[in-house]
């Protein structure tokens, strides 16, 4: 492309899209504005920044003598200090690589410097500091943004480009990692990548000896982030190639031999960077490596495709599908890419690694620093379709559709009910996409995919229970003290199993309900009441069904609560009903029994 060329289109779409990003950061979901857990520096992001008031603040990087004040203060993880580990030597050692310590260093000393001005605790998490964090954040994408619409106007027109701009910003979840969560490594990251494809281009124009350094910097950059984005020497390596025939590979090998002084001079900037991190660990440690993901690896002989793509509970495609045109626009970008080994080989050696991580469910954002290399192949999947309009007019409506399913996706994470981190499910999130709202007992689906929106038709009566006549420590008189409840509590967690034969046939469905009572709802998700239901034939399950009852029981609430099940081909003939407090100590009191077919 022509750089000398008035490109109007995607300017205009880049400041919307910096718009939007402002928006979302500064009036949506301000998280400089929270506390705790949801604060700008919580979770990860207060791992990755443990170093600075450590360092600067407290002078205490080994011992973290001061951790526990700041932990109880302001409760960035919940109290439990997991922003590092205990060594054999009693030191602590940080959990997360420093590379974003030192990108948030500027940030942070501006930060520092006028806390005692404005009257706020110089102590690194008070409000001056959450802010410099997400303003940091917000101003590093601004500038990856308008650094990308550069880079890829060398190789796409200008439309082209500022499609691509709205399918990343509007349509895909680096909007959230770019705006909301944006002190997570992973817009940063983004940003550093933009950079290193921009100086690769330049290096191989004119092979001067500053595009090494600055692609030598900012590999070690990365690595001192994210240790396997050392996988981002690639890109240098391998750019200019077009295929893996003998010859490319022969011709590339030339090229370095002929070079090879800004090579070794970008290895040994590289080389510089990532000792940071050495060095660090020898100081806390005595040794020059530390593995400090503790029970956490990579698996590369079974890396999870599935679940980190297409899971419900944090499939990268399922919650920015937007991203499937990465995918699609691999096979344009072979017939009319440039650089297609250097942005392939990447692309699916980094998606390959990111998958083969034994904590699948960190969920898309992990690829998020990769789209600057993504962006090329959807750059190319956008001008086919401007080619061939049959694709345009295809296109063009899913792109649409993607676009509302972010800014929905986007919205209900952050406020309302609906979104479920743990707990999402195919029939639950089939059942709420795209809504805004959604009935009380959808909660349900969370565990149980038969719930029946319906009204049952030709119901039969099966079952009732009332408890009056059952004995046991399980059973206590009810509230109105003329009959008695089955009574869960934190000595008494399992319920005995009630039975009764199955003499439905004929049905397509059970339910089974009872009524609930609680003083005080259980909010942690695996210590919620459980409600189970179990086909069972000849003393073997067929099918089991479970609910956890406080996802539709609130405080001090009486309720009748159903438990659906869809009746398998499959024979059965009995049906057990048991109840579990699930380790929970909040009692609750169960009543009325029954059940029908329909």
């Amino acid at each position: 492309m022509n750089n000398t060329a008035t490109f109007k289109l995607s300017l205009y779409i880049y400041l919307l899209c910096a718009g939007l990003m402002c928006y979302a950061s500064f009036f949506f979901y301000p998280r400089w504005k929270n506390a705790g857990t949801e604060a700008a520096i919580s979770w990860d992001v207060s791992g990755y920044y443990w170093y600075l008031p450590s360092v600067f603040i407290y002078h205490d990087l080994k011992h973290q003598s001061f951790k526990d004040d700041l932990l109880k203060k302001y409760g960035p993880t919940n109290n439990d200090f997991q922003q590092g580990m205990k060594l054999d030597n009693g030191n602590y050692s940080m959990k997360y690589a420093s590379g974003m310590a030192v990108m948030y260093l500027p940030f942070f000393a501006v930060a520092h410097f006028v806390a005692g001005l404005l009257g706020y605790p110089a102590d690194g998490f008070s409000p001056p500091y959450q802010f410099a964090i997400q303003f940091g954040g917000l101003l590093v994408s601004l500038i990856g943004l308008w650094y990308l619409r550069k880079l890829l106007l060398n190789f796409y027109t200008d439309k082209v480009v500022a499609i691509v701009m709205v399918m990343l910003v509007f349509g895909s979840n680096y909007l959230n990692y770019s705006s909301i969560e944006c002190g997570m490594s992973h817009c940063w990251l983004f940003t550093v990548y933009v950079f290193l494809l921009l100086n690769t281009m330049y290096f191989y124009r004119a092979f001067k000896m500053k595009y090494a350094i600055r692609i030598g910097l900012l590999i070690g950059l990365a690595t001192l982030t994210r240790p396997t984005d050392i996988l981002s020497c690639l890109i240098p390596l391998l750019w200019g190639m077009e295929s893996l025939s003998f010859t490319a590979i022969k011709k590339q090998f030339a090229l370095f031999f002929k070079n090879f002084k800004p090579l070794i001079v970008a290895g040994i900037c590289a080389a510089a960077v990532i000792s940071i991190q050495l060095i660090y660990w020898k100081y806390v440690s005595g040794h020059w490596l530390v593995y400090s993901y503790q029970g956490q690896k990579l698996y590369f002989r079974s890396p999870n495709f599935g679940n980190y793509t297409f899971s419900y509970r944090s499939g990268w495609l399922i919650y920015s599908p937007m991203m499937i045109f990465a995918f699609l626009g691999i096979i344009p970008f072979l017939f009319k890419g440039k650089n297609k080994v250097a942005i392939l080989t990447f692309f699916l050696l980094n998606y390959y690694i990111v998958c083969a991580w034994n904590i699948w469910w960190y969920g898309g954002r992990a690829m998020v620093q990769s789209y600057p290399v993504l962006a090329f192949t959807i750059a190319a999947l956008v001008d086919a379709a401007f080619e061939r309009k049959i694709l345009l007019w295809l296109g063009a409506p899913v792109v649409v559709a993607f676009l509302y399913f972010n800014f929905w996706i986007t919205s209900i994470y952050h406020k309302g009910d609906l979104f479920d981190n743990d707990c999402m499910s195919e029939a639950y999130f089939w059942h709420i996409a795209g809504r805004w709202s959604a009935p009380p007992n959808t909660a349900l689906l969370k565990e149980n995919p038969d719930v029946f929106f319906g009204e049952p038709i030709d119901p039969h009566l099966l079952y009732k229970n009332d408890f009056t006549n059952e004995r046991g420590d399980f059973f206590v008189p009810h509230k109105t003290g003329i009959e008695q409840s089955l009574h869960l509590d934190k000595d008494h967690q399992n319920s005995q199993v009630f039975k009764f034969a199955y003499t439905g046939q004929g049905s397509k469905h059970l339910r089974v309900a009872a009524t609930f009572r609680c003083d005080s709802k259980e909010w942690e998700g695996w210590k919620m009441a459980q409600f189970i239901v179990r086909l069972v034939n000849k003393g073997v399950i067929v099918k089991e069904n479970m609910e956890r009852i406080y996802r539709v029981l609130n405080d001090g609430e009486t309720k009748t609560i159903s438990l659906d099940v869809k009746l398998p081909e499959a024979t059965f003939d009995s049906v057990n009903v048991l109840f579990w407090n699930g380790s929970s100590d909040k009692p609750i009191w169960i009543d009325d029994l029954k059940a029908w077919s329909f």
